[in-house]
């Protein structure tokens, strides 16, 4: 696991009620990914110094638990995919509770692409980095690491508990609505 990234929420992470606001968390995903790209030398530094730009592409999160002003959260990240011209980071932060133990608070897959500084048009990524951050992609049969290769899929059980309990911890509820492309 890798734990680089390591904040305390503050009071203007916060909403209303105190808990960290959702849109947060995106900031603290790109924050946690591009520190780990930094520590193996595959950093936004690295990228340029070698002439090229890197892009959000996309974003993906998944919210699973919650956290409020003053928790401790830390950051597990890892390359999941090299392409020619673009890499995924998985990023999961996680609330380091006072006994040690971390409990999930979000994970997400950010999609980088590079592009050209004065074009903005996509380039292939520099074959030092690109095989800096092939160098860093975890073998898929490793078991040990806390993110999954793909967003889980699915209902969550009614046991995960929901928003509507304002408790630290407390998760997420299923959407009750349909979104289009899903199945019923």
């Amino acid at each position: 696991m890798s734990t680089a990234f390591r904040t305390r929420v503050e009071h203007v992470d916060t909403d209303a009620t105190g808990i960290v606001h959702f849109s947060r968390y995106t900031s603290l995903i790109e924050t946690a990914g591009t520190e780990y790209l930094e520590a193996y030398g595959a950093g936004l530094t690295a990228f340029t110094a070698a002439g090229v730009d890197l892009v959000a592409a996309e974003l993906q999160v998944t919210y699973l638990n919650s956290a409020v002003h003053r928790d401790v959260v830390v950051g597990d990240t890892r390359v999941e995919h090299v392409g020619a011209a673009w890499f995924t980071l998985a990023v999961s932060l996680l609330r380091e509770e006072g006994d040690g133990t971390r409990t999930p608070l979000v994970s997400g897959h950010l999609v980088y692409a590079a592009v050209d500084p004065d074009t903005r048009r996509p380039v292939p990524l520099p074959a030092p980095l690109r095989h800096a951050l092939r160098g860093i992609v975890p073998d898929a049969a490793d078991e040990s690491s806390t993110l999954r290769s793909r967003p889980r899929s699915g209902p969550r059980t009614p046991s995960a508990g929901h928003l509507g309990d304002r408790r630290p911890g407390a998760r997420t509820p299923p959407p009750a609505v349909h979104r289009p492309g899903a199945r019923p």
